[in-house]
């Protein structure tokens, strides 16, 4: 008996939820199901389902048992993916990026890149937490930063840059800050970063903002710096609209940041699949643009 035996058929009742639309997912009789994962539950001396008449669940052990053979099951197909289906992204691709960044920008190229590739099924977090890509099982994330995990490939695919600005309303009454030092001495609206970066041409210099007002949105960091709460630092996508119509000015241009590198993330052991090829060399082309 092959240590593969019945995790097809587990596989299959899991995602079902039924022997019956199981065993017709993958062309197999019912009663082959059953034995397949009878024979499975003994094999690994644990049960992986709760069975009833009407019902069939995992169990808590089944439920880890699933995410692992998932896995496993989905590396098998990308492998043979891999050489056998000249190049043709397919499969699952689970992406991973900041909520505002995807929303805008991440989400509609992977929706374009997808219509064409009817084999290819995609999932995208759009979150602020740091996912592990690796411990999670996803294939890609879209980040900034500096990317120190060896086990990750990182490909720059566009750049962002950030702007300090407030509104006319609040510089009218607590003055136009002249030096990064000067911010200790006003309200700071703060967002998801920790520091405000800022350079004087030699060094990069980095402030803590402090104030009454903070938020993980940076539309809602940007909406309380337009009604004259405080001084933010965002991106340009944020601060660009509002800029044009005089809503909010831009402060300490002296000491503009370098633009801030956004980079596809992905495991090493995945830098060849189709998928994620072909994925980045679109994000590379269209985001950039779409962020300009």
């Amino acid at each position: 008996m092959s240590k593969w035996d019945g995790i097809e058929e587990f596989i299959a009742v899991a995602t079902t939820g039924s022997f019956t639309r199981a065993a017709k997912s993958i062309g197999m009789s019912t009663t082959h199901v059953s034995r397949s994962i009878i024979a499975l539950e003994q094999r690994v001396q644990a049960q992986l389902f709760h069975r009833t008449t009407r019902s069939v669940r995992l169990t808590d052990t089944g439920r880890v048992f699933f995410e692992r053979c998932e896995r496993i099951a989905q590396e098998r197909d990308e492998a043979i993916a891999l050489i056998g289906e000249q190049g043709e992204p397919q499969g699952e691709l689970r992406v991973t990026c900041s909520t505002a960044m995807g929303e805008r920008f991440v989400a509609p190229i992977i929706r374009r890149f997808a219509m064409p590739h009817a084999k290819l099924n995609v999932t995208i977090d759009l979150s602020n937490r740091i996912i592990d890509l690796i411990a999670e099982g996803y294939d890609l994330a879209i980040r900034t930063g500096h990317v120190a995990d060896p086990r990750l490939i990182a490909t720059r695919v566009a750049s962002r840059r950030l702007y300090t600005c407030a509104a006319p309303s609040y510089l009218a009454r607590a003055g136009r800050p002249a030096r990064v030092s000067d911010l200790a001495q006003h309200e700071c609206i703060a967002g998801t970063a920790p520091t405000w970066h800022f350079s004087d041409g030699r060094k990069e210099i980095l402030h803590h903002p402090k104030g009454r007002f903070r938020c993980n949105s940076g539309s809602a960091v940007m909406e309380a710096c337009i009604s004259g709460l405080g001084i933010c630092q965002l991106p340009e996508f944020y601060i660009l609209p509002y800029l044009k119509h005089g809503m909010v000015e831009l402060l300490l241009e002296d000491f503009q940041p370098e633009d801030q590198p956004i980079w596809a993330v992905y495991p090493q052991r995945r830098h060849l699949l189709p998928k994620i090829q072909k994925v980045v060399d679109c994000l590379q082309h269209e985001l950039a643009a779409a962020m300009s």
